[in-house]
């Protein structure tokens, strides 16, 4: 029943993905994503160097034999990684779909359609949707305000995002940000859009491998528990609040912050170190609004499984019944 041009053009079962997640998108989880009928992405930069993405996107070859596609994140660094090398790892490794997201994606996506593999980039706005899709992007991910990682700068929420993106591009669209159940996948399609891209509710289930108490603590939390960091930078990221985030949020609120300042907060070592230890007070953790609406840790197949099926019910039961009622008053 829920066939869109997003499981049309990209092989799967159900107009759901799971977005790349830095520490997160991995070949267990991704694999389990993929088998469930939704399309997983591998996190290329959570690799190392790009012979390790090459043996992690083996290993999820070896965990399914359904379509899932590698996210490449380009991010304007002083020494950034060696982005062609990585390329060329997803290339050589069978790979048919990429996400991509950040900077200037022009090269990567021309070298990526060169070898036959359909792009995904992911945005934050309309404009950078357009020009992605000017560009070759086969499809687009929008990213509306709520989302956890970097949601831009426009502030701009998924209730309007997604229908003025769907107005404008041609391309099918996932809409990113706030998914985690059958109501939000309802909610996408009316509004315009192809699928959901979900993150953080897919942190929450039994295959995603970071500690249980990152899982528990994003059960308990309501849609409250994130922050904006890096606003007076700039470079805005909604993370799970805590200790650490209340530190960054209080020093930027002081005004005249630099990113020397919160550096020692933020540092991604001191994150990874928290992540091993469990401490999820002691990290900067992407994680979006959501959470408010995350109360169990399932499986990857019984989330999917659920958020489809309640969708279909929604569909053919409560949207279906408004109508039958409404013909029924019109006789």
């Amino acid at each position: 029943m829920l066939k869109t041009r997003f499981t049309e053009a990209f092989g799967v079962d159900y107009p759901i993905a799971q977005g790349g997640m830095q520490w997160v998108g991995k070949a267990h989880l991704v694999a389990a994503v993929a088998n469930a009928g939704a399309l997983g992405f591998v996190t290329a930069l959570t690799q190392p160097t790009p012979e390790d993405l090459a043996k992690e996107i083996q290993r999820t070859k070896d965990l399914t034999d359904k379509p899932f596609g590698v996210n490449l994140t380009i991010l304007p660094t002083i020494t950034p990684p060696p982005y062609a090398e990585y390329r060329r790892a997803i290339i050589e490794g069978g790979i048919k779909v990429v996400e991509t997201a950040g900077y200037k994606p022009q090269e990567h996506i021309d070298d990526f359609k060169a070898h036959g593999i359909k792009v995904i980039h992911k945005c934050t706005a309309v404009r950078h949707a357009l020009s992605a899709e000017r560009m070759g992007a086969d499809a687009i991910s929008i990213d509306g305000f709520e989302c956890a990682g970097h949601p831009g700068e426009d502030d701009i929420p998924g209730l309007i995002l997604i229908p003025a993106a769907a107005d404008k591009i041609k391309v099918p669209m996932l809409a990113s940000g706030g998914f985690g159940d059958g109501r939000g996948l309802v909610a996408a399609l009316a509004l315009g859009a192809d699928g959901i891209n979900m993150g953080t509710r897919f942190c929450v289930t039994q295959e995603a491998q970071i500690p249980d108490s990152f899982k528990q603590q994003m059960v308990e939390n309501d849609e409250r528990a994130t922050d904006l960091i890096f606003r007076t930078l700039h470079n805005t990221a909604r993370v799970m609040k805590n200790k650490v985030s209340q530190e960054v949020v209080a020093i930027e609120r002081k005004g005249g912050a630099e990113f020397k300042d919160i550096q020692h907060l933020v540092a991604g070592a001191r994150g990874r170190a928290a992540m091993e230890n469990g401490d999820t007070q002691d990290g900067i953790w992407s994680a979006g609004m959501v959470q408010g609406l995350i109360h169990d840790v399932p499986t990857v197949k019984e989330l999917v499984d659920r958020i489809v099926a309640e969708a279909e019910q929604i569909i053919e039961g409560r949207l279906q019944s408004m109508i039958s009622r409404y013909a029924e008053a019109a006789e």
